[in-house]
């Protein structure tokens, strides 16, 4: 099954996933993540997202295929430009900067990537981005030089949301950036949650498997965590047993 058509089905059941987030730039070898691959392996973590808002290294294509050979976790790019892309990868997020007014980031990346993504076999899945202010200046606000909506904004972070499901985009992601300070408010992922009916990622600053849970019972379809396994790994193991109870119950009250 396609993996957009996957999150919109486990959307339809009530279901939650979890995805990990590998910043290429913090990989000196692939080899590196052998401990976090076996973790989410054990764990059935449902993604790996791979990128990052620079990714000045080369080794994108080595971490993609490290993860693809080690374990069938399908791997999405979570690219900052096009350059981020690489064929090797089962599917994109295509994503469009809806919470900015950067005409590159809404399109311009777009133009020169569609014909790229048109001539491999990569699941391409239209992505509406928000980014939404977490306390500090994140890398992903810097480079993309756009403003993130207020973090008590919250009919502005529903109605961004919803323009984007109406232009066709299939996916919402609201992301505090990479090392937030302080993960979404779960009074703003409520708001986008009943505002749009696509899929709803939501990702920085989750920390802790309470942010995690909250962020779920928000509303949040899919959680993302990255920054915060690189000091406790172990807070993939809590998380994940925490969505396979959600989905355990779901299954059963089904």
């Amino acid at each position: 099954m396609a993996i957009l058509k996957s999150l919109e089905q486990s959307r339809g059941q009530g279901k939650k996933s979890i995805a990990v987030l590998v910043d290429p730039d913090k990989v000196d070898s692939p080899s590196e993540l052998d401990p976090l691959i076996r973790l989410a392996n054990e764990n059935c973590v449902d993604f790996f997202f791979v990128g990052g808002s620079l990714v000045t290294s080369t080794n994108l294509n080595e971490v993609i295929k490290h993860i693809k050979e080690n374990v069938s976790i399908p791997v999405i790019l979570f690219p900052g430009s096009s350059l981020q892309i690489d064929p090797s990868a089962d599917a994109i997020l295509f994503l469009s900067l809806i919470s900015g007014r950067n005409p590159d980031l809404l399109i311009g990346q777009h133009v020169i990537a569609a014909p790229i993504l048109r001539n491999n076999k990569m699941e391409v899945m239209p992505t509406g981005y928000l980014l939404v202010n977490s306390g500090k200046t994140t890398s992903v606000a810097y480079i993309s030089n756009t403003t993130p909506i207020p973090e008590d904004k919250y009919s502005l972070a529903a109605c961004t949301a919803l323009a984007g499901e109406m232009l066709g985009l299939r996916l919402i992601y609201l992301d505090a950036g990479s090392g937030a300070e302080r993960e979404i408010n779960p009074k703003m992922i409520s708001a986008v949650r009943k505002a749009v009916g696509v899929p709803l990622i939501v990702g920085g600053g989750i920390n802790t498997s309470r942010k995690a849970i909250t962020a779920l019972e928000a509303g949040a379809d899919l959680i993302v965590i990255g920054n915060a396994l690189e000091k406790d790994p172990n807070l993939l193991t809590e998380i994940a047993d925490k969505i396979y109870d959600w989905n355990q119950s779901v299954k059963s009250t089904g």
